[in-house]
């Protein structure tokens, strides 16, 4: 039995798009002309900064962090591999917000520990002040905590993507005498980063949706601002709706702009094809 391709590929109308639209546009008429749901908006958005901000920072050093384990965990090297490896199946099983309290409230101590005990000799010369576990900042405590959980994530995403590239135009590569970075540089990575866009693309939209965690550090994002706000007047329904809403914007545009993306991608390689074919 055949199977039918999806509905996206038929070009068939995008209803779930419309609809989504129709509430996203039945929820700002609210924000416009109600001044509670006004009210709660304007004071919710303002943590919309700092989830941007943790976002953007903890994906790309994530994503950096993870492409390198990858490249460990395909190394030559047996005892690379094995740390990448053990690091991965260790991260992967630790819950995102165990693993952020676990950062916050005994990495960072730790790391001040370490810190003040290498630069004994300094902070007895007085050249510097010792360093104190609230110098270390909640926010980034939090950035590193996302970092090193993702981390684990990506890897195996870039993993896939490397291991998903023909051998042949590998070996091609070494026929024509391009080292090894080289070869990565130029023919395995580009085509690895085409691969794994859509779970690459998932993974940041999955990032911004937990960096709500944030807010159990008393970070002021977009969930700890709406959820100071409900506290304070008791309007749960509403300021819930409005922070839902704000996330649904966020992670539902990029959804749609990683689709765009991809379809030009797709184009290209089509049009690529044809081409060379011709």
């Amino acid at each position: 039995m055949a199977l039918t391709p999806p509905a996206a590929e038929k070009g068939d109308f995008p209803w779930w798009l419309a609809a989504a639209g129709a509430l996203a546009l039945f929820l700002a008429v609210q924000i416009a002309v109600n001044d509670l749901y006004s009210q709660i908006f304007a004071i919710v958005s303002k943590g919309v900064g700092i989830t941007v901000f943790v976002t953007l920072v903890g994906f790309t050093l994530a994503t950096l962090f993870g492409l390198l384990l990858a490249v460990m965990g395909l190394s030559n090297s047996l005892a690379l591999r094995q740390i990448a490896r053990f690091y991965v199946e260790i991260i992967r099983g630790i819950p995102i917000l165990v693993l952020l309290f676990y950062i916050a409230f005994v990495g960072a101590p730790g790391f001040v520990i370490a810190w003040n005990f290498a630069m004994t000799p300094l902070i007895e010369a007085g050249w510097i002040e010792p360093m104190r576990v609230r110098d270390v900042s909640l926010l980034w405590r939090a950035i590193i905590a996302l970092t090193i959980g993702y981390s684990a994530f990506i890897s195996e995403v870039f993993r896939a993507g490397i291991l998903a590239v023909d051998a042949g135009q590998i070996e091609a590569a070494k026929a024509l005498g391009l080292t090894r970075l080289q070869r990565f540089r130029f023919i395995v990575l580009p085509q690895a980063i085409r691969t794994i866009l859509p779970p690459l693309g998932n993974d940041f939209i999955a990032m911004i949706k937990d960096s709500s965690l944030v807010s159990v550090l008393g970070v002021a994002d977009l969930t700890q601002m709406g959820k100071v706000y409900a506290s304070g007047s008791f309007r749960f329904f509403e300021t819930y709706s409005i922070v839902a809403y704000v996330y649904l914007l966020l992670t539902v545009s990029l959804s749609l702009g990683l689709r765009a993306l991809e379809k030009r991608l797709r184009r290209a390689d089509e049009e690529r094809s044809a081409g060379n074919g011709g």
